[in-house]
């Protein structure tokens, strides 16, 4: 009955946000429904919301505008993070017709008995208690790399996050799942498999749908090394606290896994950590930065942190910055701090101005330029292996080195999801690092 209907999906947010994206898709897809970009015209526009910051929630308005001018007549689907905590505001949104929360997104087709626009937004959407069950997600045909989710939801009650409220308790996809998706993924060709979650360092948590681990993280990759076909195994984002030295140890010694870590710092120093509830002391994070420098000396660990947290004086931040500075780490993601609704941190006094809060961002983001050429610089010279990306940019074909590092050569259509072994020359006015083939090496 879907027969030459098309939809179209915009995803926000992380990368556990575009595996759950290009899931709901296939089951589109198995509905009759053509899949086209986002800017041409179809009957059914899906945007796939985060709430991580505030910037997230005022682009939903943005983007479902941007649909209406594609397709005035168009259904516009909401799903996602933003639509489970605030799924009226949402709905309250002109052309928006529904609304799905945690568990419902996933049966999305089940909700579309026809395609014509509602006066008002539907909401379907479950007490977040209730999502305590586990889809498992992956994303193919999308990108040169897959995004592949093994776990979901968050035990931990960090003082600025909303995640738990939107995504539920700590729950893992079952060993077995993970090891056929991902099998699923290389017969596709795909080079590199992401894994992804909200705190994958959790996962066996809920595997068979109780609380105690049936298997580790390490136990994970240990299982996921061994399944043919995959070419690169990275991990996404890994809690300080669940980064194992086993695990490090593991992955340096591993056929598949690449020395690159971004594990989430939050801040440099005790006081406010404190104040965020995290699980550690800046103490173990250097441990576990000097431990994977250790091993893997060329390893590329990139690291999130937040500014302007209620309470962050001066001094908090200056601590910050210098134990930043003074760290053998790549690059900085930097989030400056918005007040979410229904977190501890919301009602916290002392709050920082966002003038502050701007001038501290600023400072961290120009440390990140900083840190991250420093860390391309120490690469040149070196042979490393590239996976190139399908886009061509301006005459020029981009990839990523094994451990992060960002390369660029003249545009060749052959190149493309290929890894090719080369040489690190020279970095770029732009930043990036341009690089001389290896001859004689192996293009797979």
């Amino acid at each position: 009955m879907n027969a030459n209907k098309k939809v179209a999906f915009y995803t926000l947010g992380c990368k556990l946000n575009f595996s759950e994206t290009s899931t709901i898709a296939r089951s589109f897809s198995q509905e009759g429904f053509d899949r086209v970009d986002f800017t041409e015209v179809a009957d059914i526009y899906v945007i796939n919301t985060c709430s991580v910051t505030e910037n997230a929630d005022k682009r939903f308005k943005t983007i479902v505008k941007q649909a209406q001018k594609a397709n005035p007549d168009a259904f516009v689907a909401a799903v996602g993070c933003y639509a489970q905590l605030k799924p009226q505001e949402l709905a309250d949104v002109h052309g928006v017709d529904l609304v799905l929360g945690a568990t419902e997104k996933f049966k999305i087709t089940d909700y579309l008995n026809d395609l014509s626009k509602n006066d008002f937004g539907e909401v379907h959407s479950c007490e977040i208690q209730e999502a305590d069950f586990y889809v498992g997600s992956y994303s193919i045909g999308d990108r040169t790399r897959a995004f592949l989710k093994v776990q979901d939801g968050c035990d931990y009650k960090c003082t600025y996050c909303t995640i738990p409220l939107a995504r539920g308790i700590s729950r893992s996809d079952t060993l077995e799942n993970v090891l056929t998706n991902a099998s699923e993924i290389s017969k596709k060709g795909i080079k590199e498999i992401v894994l992804t979650g909200v705190n994958i360092g959790d996962y066996g948590k809920g595997e068979f749908g109780n609380k105690k681990h049936e298997h580790t993280f390490f136990e994970l990759c240990e299982a996921l090394d061994t399944v043919p076909g995959i070419e690169r195994l990275r991990i996404s984002s890994i809690e300080p606290n669940l980064l194992k030295n086993e695990t490090i140890d593991f992955v340096s010694k591993s056929k598949s896994f690449v020395p690159h870590f971004h594990i989430p710092l939050q801040s440099g120093s005790n006081a406010i950590l404190k104040q965020m509830r995290r699980r550690y002391m800046r103490e173990l994070y250097v441990d576990r930065v000097n431990k994977i420098k250790e091993v893997m000396p060329n390893a590329c660990i990139g690291v999130d942190v937040i500014v302007g947290f209620p309470g962050e004086t001066d001094a908090h931040f200056l601590e910050t910055y210098e134990f930043l500075a003074e760290l053998d780490i790549s690059y900085l993601h930097v989030f400056t701090y918005s007040e979410r609704d229904n977190t501890a941190a919301a009602s916290m006094e002392e709050v920082v101005s966002k003038n502050v809060r701007s001038k501290r961002s600023k400072m961290l983001r120009g440390l990140s330029v900083k840190k991250r050429r420093a860390f391309y610089e120490s690469q040149l010279g070196t042979n490393r292996t590239v996976l190139f990306e399908g886009e061509n940019k301006e005459g020029f074909i981009h990839g990523f080195t094994e451990n992060y590092v960002k390369v660029k050569t003249h545009w060749n259509p052959a190149l493309v999801n290929t890894l090719q072994e080369v040489t690190l020359t020279t970095i770029d006015q732009d930043g990036l690092v341009r690089l001389e083939f290896v001859a004689q090496k192996v293009l797979r």
